[in-house]
Formats: C-alpha cells, structure tokens, sequence
C-alpha cells in the first residue's frame, strides 16, 4: 500500500512559493437620491445657502437617476436646490467628501439634475441671486398677456364657498393664458421642474398645442407704493376639446399650488373658478384627467357644496333616503342600486358640468348626509355600497347564478391567470372557485368597501363643518 505524501506546512515553503491572497475592493453601494438631495423654495436673495426657504417633499427623486436610481461614486454627498419662487430658475450647491469609482462609476450629477431642471438650473451663484432683483416683476410681465377671469356665470350657479379661508382675500387673481402666447409657454417651462417634483406620475404638456390653458392663480403684493407685483402660488392646465356639434368639453391634466400655499384653501378657489368658467362658457362638461387622491378629495367636497344647494339634486337624494329608511336591506333577495334618475344626472352635467362618473362619487356622500341620524341607518347604507363596490368589480350581474371568475393554468403567469364567463348553463354548480379563492376575493372587496365607507364620512364631516 502507497505511502500518502505529506504537504509540507504553508510556512515552510520558500518566499517565491507563498501564494498571494488576491484583495477585492468593497463594491459602491450607492447613495440614494432621496437621502442626499433637499429642495428649497425660496422668495428672497438672503435665504439662498441656507435652509431658511421652504423644504419641498419630492414625489420621488429616485426616478430620475438612471442607474439602479442611485448616485455611484461619492462619499458624503450633499446636494442643496434652491429653486426661487421670484424667477422660477434654480440654483445647486454639490458638496462630498471625495469621489472614485467603486466599480458602478462615477455619477453625472449636472447632467442628471438637467433632467428635472433643464435651462431654469444657474451655474453662477451671483447670477441667480440678481434674478431676485432683475426678474422681480416675471410673474407679472406674463398675466399681463392673459385675461383676467370675473367670478360670475350667467345662470346664476356661481359659487362663493371660501370665506372662512386665507383664499377669501381680495387680492386674489386668476389669469387664464393661451398656451400659444409666448409668454405663457415661457412660464409653463419654468414651471415644469416642480410639476416634475411634486405631481406624481406627470409629464409636461405640449406648449406648441393651441388647445392648451394656463390658468395662474396670483396674490397682488405691494412692494413700494409705486410698484405691485404678483405672486404665483398655483396653476392649472386644462385641455379643450371639440365636442359635436359646436361645443367644447374640458379636462383638467394638471394642478398644483405651490407647497408654501397648500392647506389654505387655494385649491379650492381655483377649482371653484374653473369650475365657474365651465359654467359661464356652456361646455358641455368639466372632467379630471386621473385625479389624485387629495385632489379628488377637494374636488368632491367642492361638488357636494353645489349638490346640496341644488334643488333637482336635491330632491332626488331625499327620495332615495326616504326609500333607504324603510330599512333592512340586507334581508333582502334584491338590493335595489339607488342611483340617481337620469334626467337628475343629466341636469347636473348641463347645470353645474359635473360629469357623470364624478357625481355617482358625489351621489353616495349625499345619501350618507341625508340618513340622519346615520347610526340608526349604518347597516342598509354599508349594503348599498357593498353592492355597487361588487358589481363595479364582478360586473352589474354579479348576483346573478352564472357570471363566475376562476383561475387557469398558464405557461406565462400563473399568479394572475384567470377567465371571466357566463355558463350557459345559468347554474351556481357549474363553475365552483375554491374555497381559498372565495375568502380571498370577499376579503379584497371588503378593504374596498371600507375604503370607500372611510372616505364618505371624511368628506362627510369636511362639507357639514363648512355648514355649522
């Protein structure tokens, strides 16, 4: 039998023979941009390089740095902007603790902060702190250019809902602009970096399409006696289409009130005047391009004020009390809708421009307000928006034997996989979803109901405040 060969000890091998241990550098991990970036909103030169000016929440800063949405190459960075509410230009200040290549390369910081702040981004300290000076009066050279909107309809359905609010003020102005008026299209580009910012999901308009409008929402501030200036502290943009035979509808894509001004109630305003040039200009009606929630939450809580003082809705909403009080719902084989008749929902649209999809929003928080007390009531009302969350989901028929959703095996996603159909036979047996399949649809549309039950009675307890 062979000896084994024994290897002689690491450490007593010649110098020459040692194998080297091979070192790799820690790889860069990155730095978000979320963690290293604060945004001011600044309105005077001296609270430039500070953090004096308003700290603005990004939507998500992330999204624009390519590259994993990380910076690479930097240790200790910070980035100060501030971005002036004077001139709407921006100012950066970089400042780390050294810079190399961790493997993942080096950040163009200057070209990725192009990408949200374009030309308004100033290279020169001294230059941006002249524009407080030079650019004094911006805001007021371009609503020159525009019209001056009068709050008042010729049907008598405008509305005057903010006189508890800082919105109340008299020197308040709104100025629509032509998107097409050079001016305008100057503003809206300096603009576009805080809708960027801070309006989640948003792209900028397409200022060489006359259809576009700006509608800028200012304060009148009195520097010396001999000059006033305007301060913008929000916008719209809506977009007017052709509607046959020869009117025009309007759609709200974009609104956003400067992060110093949110809270007073000038959102409100501005919704209320556009909603007043909807009324006064006969459009056929005012819609919200994919609304975001807070907003939707004014918006209702502005519709519900006209509603309430609107008699065809009105009277349509006690009707549907009336018939909800008799009661016991749920025992029932058939739960009626309790929609609002058609010809109510027509005379909104042509009366106040609320569309149709916005008032069934609007037509639940009224029959909420109307079940008085609604404790006594809670159970029917839960019902009916359990039905209509149902059939908004699974389909109008949804309670009819026969409609059924099941999952199917597929080769390219099993997770979601699955096919809606009508048997023909008509029979509850025909098709059975799991008994797992079953609770766990129950329990998605239920968080739905409650969801919405919750909103109801926020915008519920806002609107009847306002009537104390």
């Amino acid at each position: 039998m062979g000896k084994k060969q024994q290897l002689p000890d690491a450490d007593q091998l010649p110098e020459q023979k040692k194998k080297r241990r091979v070192g790799f550098p820690n790889t860069d991990a990155g730095v978000e941009p979320n963690d290293c970036i604060k945004i001011y909103l600044v309105s005077k030169k001296e609270e430039v390089g500070t953090s004096d000016g308003f700290c603005i929440d990004p939507v998500d800063l992330n999204s624009f740095f390519e590259e994993d949405e990380k910076i690479y190459g930097y240790q200790g960075l910070k980035i100060t902007i501030w971005v002036s509410s004077i001139s709407f230009r921006a100012l950066a200040d970089i400042t780390f603790q050294g810079k190399s290549d961790g493997g993942k390369g080096i950040t163009d910081l200057k070209s990725a902060l192009e990408k949200i702040f374009g030309e308004t981004l100033s290279d020169n300290k001294d230059d941006f702190l002249q524009t407080f000076s030079t650019e004094n009066n911006f805001i007021s050279s371009v609503v020159s250019h525009g019209e001056k909107l009068q709050t008042k309809a010729s049907n008598g359905h405008i509305t005057h809902f903010n006189g508890n609010s800082e919105a109340a003020s008299s020197d308040l102005e709104v100025v629509r602009l032509k998107i097409d008026n050079l001016a305008a299209g100057h503003l809206y580009s300096r603009l576009v970096p805080l809708v960027l910012l801070l309006v989640d999901g948003s792209n900028p308009i397409d200022v060489t399409d006359p259809s576009w409008e700006l509608y800028m929402l200012t304060q009148k501030k009195i520097d010396q006696p001999e000059n006033t200036r305007h301060l913008l502290l929000g916008f719209a943009a809506l977009y007017r289409f052709y509607h046959y035979p020869d009117g025009s509808r309007l759609r709200l894509s974009q609104i956003l009130v400067l992060p110093p001004y949110q809270h007073k109630g000038f959102g409100s305003h501005l919704v209320e005047v556009l909603s007043n040039v909807a009324i006064s200009e006969n459009v056929y009606d005012l819609t919200v391009e994919e609304p975001q929630e807070y907003f939707q939450h004014v918006r209702t809580s502005f519709d519900i004020k006209r509603l309430l003082a609107f008699e065809p809705a009105h009277e349509a909403v006690k009707s549907a009390v009336s018939r909800l009080k008799q009661g016991k719902l749920s025992k029932k084989a058939h739960i009626p809708r309790f929609l609002p008749p058609p010809d109510v929902v027509d005379e909104v649209r042509k009366t106040l421009k609320i569309n149709k999809k916005q008032f069934l929003q609007c037509w639940e928080i009224l029959i909420y307000l109307g079940l008085d007390p609604i404790e006594k009531h809670t159970e029917d009302y839960v019902t009916i928006i359990s039905k209509r969350v149902k059939a908004d989901i699974l389909g109008k028929d949804s309670e009819v034997a026969g409609k059924q959703v099941i999952e199917v095996q597929s080769v390219h996603d099993v997770e979601t996989s699955f096919v809606m159909f009508r048997s023909q036979c008509g029979e509850v047996g025909c098709v059975q979803m799991d008994e797992d399949q079953t609770k766990t649809q129950e329990q998605q549309l239920q968080q739905l109901v409650d969801e919405r039950i919750k909103e109801v009675k926020l915008i519920a307890e806002k609107v009847s405040q306002k009537h104390v």
